[in-house]
């Protein structure tokens, strides 16, 4: 059986890494200088994967971070924009993660290695284009009680204040690494080093839209309402998925998200002025 590919943690799961990992398969071939590798996931799908650091052990498995997850998410963010504007006829869904591109395609139509050979074309050209510009989006946040339920307890294990723990959240820009699990569920990072923290032992069964959390690494807000395993410092009265919107998501993978911290009268006036979080 091949285990799970995709590199990102489900909110609340306790089965996936929550960063991303080299993977080890015997599968994995290298095909270009930037270290991208195949991995053959299913009958119908391939995965590309990114590992700038080519000098890696072959069973090295240490989650990327820094400037090596940054550079492997751009080059994922390059050859999603390449296949997006030069599309390969037969290939049916691209879906981004943090340092990996899976391809599903007609099974009928290409075998693995001969998509494998047309995607060499594309891996060639990511230099050609630049990636487009990337937009900052300033969410507003409403920490603590009810709104972050576990900002003090995420104080308490860092040793440090619960305003402590605000000023950090707030003092980071981030990067839209991609969007999963739920429509409008952005993975943002990283967090500064100080708020590293693991996710909760029991996810909890109903987690309200728009609830800020943290796990491991990451950051994000929850769209809709969800069960969900991430610890909750707040929550933004921003729709982050509507259905009437163009785009639908308010973030896309590249974007940039800085948080600013209001007042519960804030959060009140922004949440009735832009209605309730949803997914549907």
């Amino acid at each position: 059986m091949i285990p799970p590919l995709l590199a990102f943690s489900e909110p609340g799961s306790r089965t996936h890494s929550s960063e991303c990992v080299r993977y080890t398969l015997a599968t994995m071939r290298m095909t270009s200088p930037r270290g991208a590798q195949f991995v053959r996931s299913s009958d119908q799908s391939l995965l590309v994967y990114f590992d700038p650091n080519q000098e890696s052990s072959a069973t090295d498995r240490t989650p990327l971070h820094g400037k090596l997850l940054v550079a492997a998410n751009e080059n994922v963010r390059k050859l999603l924009q390449l296949l997006s504007s030069k599309p390969i006829a037969g290939i049916r869904n691209l879906q981004p993660a943090y340092c990996s591109l899976l391809v599903t395609f007609d099974a009928q139509r290409w075998r693995h290695e001969e998509l494998e050979r047309n995607l060499h074309a594309y891996l060639d050209q990511l230099e050609e284009g630049p990636l487009p510009e990337s937009h900052l989006v300033e969410i507003p946040v409403c920490y603590g009680e009810e709104f972050g339920p576990d900002l003090n307890r995420v104080a308490e294990l860092h040793a440090m204040a619960p305003e402590q723990v605000i000023r950090l959240h707030t003092s980071t820009t981030y990067r839209v690494y991609f969007l999963g699990f739920v429509p409008g569920f952005a993975y943002l990072g990283e967090l500064p080093q100080a708020l590293v923290t693991p996710r909760q032992a029991t996810p909890r069964r109903n987690v309200l839209p728009g609830s800020v959390g943290i796990a491991g690494h990451q950051t994000g807000v929850y769209p809709c309402e969800t069960p969900g395993g991430w610890r909750l410092l707040g929550r933004t009265p921003l729709a982050m998925f509507q259905p009437s919107r163009q785009g639908l998501s308010l973030l896309s993978i590249g974007d940039r998200v800085q948080f600013k911290s209001i007042s519960r009268e804030q959060f009140a006036a922004r949440l009735a002025e832009a209605g309730q979080n949803q997914c549907a």
